[in-house]
């Protein structure tokens, strides 16, 4: 452990650290060497004595530090005062015997129990009793000694230096790595808090998606309910009516296996609604040909005159391209047929480039698209069923339309071909 650390680490009781044991074993090994070196070093008896009595205040020095209280600053006056009266001790015994060092190398581990401005000081005067002592003893005699007492001097002023730094890099790095830690435990905390509240945002996902897909259904199976069912109906109750006011049993026949068509189209679109299949008009054809069958069926129920109109090079449609396209055409018609009183209907379905447009237009009565009605309970899907229709494949629905001035829709989507 260098100073540094020990300035690093509070005192707490209980503890037992170096800085409370390592001085009194450091004092023990200097008197046992000392004692033993006495003669050799050419100790006085009254050196000797002097030895004695400041070792037993040594004692008394480090028994006063080690009653010290709990709540006693790990630096302050208290910790500079006990440091510079061991430094003196233990020069002062170095003086008288060289192998007191050991008690003065204390000096090295506790500075850092100084206030900041006195640690490298006191690192320098430790570094002066351990030179005095590594030349043999104080004071130097001779210009020779004087001499290899300054370089050692400074070799350990230099050592001082070079591992204070280390310890304090080192330190630098312990606490950066702290900082770290947290902010790992921090980022940790905020990330398990982000990955529950995920997995809640989750479950909500799941259930808005899971109704949201639900209400969706509801309203494909209205609007094909509508296209279908209704419009089957719409045209029976047409063609019996007709039956009701003919003159003769063959009209009357005629329009009565107008009806049974029209049941029989009308229960295998239900059919095939309910299981989101194509329409019938696109089982065995592709989407010109059945608009083509929708638009001359469409006119000889009606007795409106009905034209279909090809143009660009035809392709074979995605499914729900074409499923799409002739519902709105299906529905444009029938509100024609309900509302318009037209005497002339044009269909036209026009392929260009990466789109597709279907245009129905009629020489009716017209209407004001911005005051059209809200959709009843009685009544059908309208503009608002074939625009849904539309944008449900990322296209478009357009109404132009005047009173007295006709109708003209065009829903354009993109050209999405057939998978097979």
């Amino acid at each position: 452990m260098t100073d540094t650390d020990v300035a690093r680490t509070p005192w707490k009781p209980g503890r037992a650290t170096f800085d409370d044991w390592g001085p009194w074993a450091l004092l023990g090994v200097g008197v046992l060497t000392s004692a033993g070196s006495a003669a050799v070093v050419g100790m006085t008896r009254t050196e000797i004595w002097v030895a004695l009595v400041l070792v037993v205040v040594a004692v008394v020095l480090e028994a006063v530090r080690a009653r010290r209280k709990p709540g006693w600053p790990p630096r302050g006056r208290a910790n500079a005062c006990h440091y510079l009266l061991r430094w003196a001790l233990a020069f002062v015994l170095t003086w008288l015997n060289p192998f007191f060092a050991f008690y003065a190398v204390a000096g090295y581990y506790t500075a850092g129990r100084l206030p900041r401005r006195l640690v490298l000081p006191g690192l320098c005067l430790t570094a002066i009793t351990m030179a005095g002592s590594e030349i043999g003893g104080m004071p130097p005699r001779g210009l020779v000694l004087w001499s290899g007492f300054v370089v050692v001097l400074a070799a350990n002023v230099g050592l001082v230096g070079v591992f204070t730094r280390f310890a304090e890099q080192e330190q630098l790095r312990a606490v950066e790595q702290d900082a770290t830690i947290a902010e790992l435990e921090r980022t940790n905390t905020a990330l398990q808090q982000a990955l529950d509240e995920n997995a809640a945002l989750q479950a909500q996902l799941l259930v808005q998606a899971r109704e949201a897909g639900v209400a969706d259904e509801r309203r494909r199976l209205a609007a094909e309910i509508h296209d279908t069912l209704a419009q089957g109906l719409t045209g029976i109750i047409a063609q019996l009516q007709v039956v009701a006011n003919a003159p003769d049993l063959d009209i009357a026949r005629t329009h009565l296996e107008r009806a049974a068509t029209l049941a029989r189209h009308s229960l295998g679109e239900a059919r095939r609604s309910v299981h989101n299949l194509a329409p019938v008009a696109l089982t065995d054809t592709g989407l010109p040909e059945a608009l083509r069958r929708t638009v001359a069926e469409w006119g000889e129920r009606t007795g409106v005159r009905a034209d279909f109109t090809v143009t660009g090079t035809a392709e074979q449609l995605h499914d729900e391209v074409s499923a799409t396209l002739l519902r709105i055409a299906q529905e444009s018609l029938s509100n024609t047929a309900r509302h318009a009183r037209a005497t002339r209907v044009g269909v036209t379905l026009s392929f260009m480039g990466d789109e597709v447009s279907l245009d129905t237009r009629d020489d009716g009565t017209g209407f004001d698209p911005v005051a059209v009605p809200a959709r009843t309970r009685a009544g059908g899907f309208g503009l608002d069923g074939m625009r849904a229709r539309a944008e449900r494949i990322a296209g478009s629905l357009t109404v132009e339309s005047e009173p007295g001035g006709g109708t003209a829709v065009s829903a354009r989507v993109p050209l999405v071909r057939h998978d097979g």
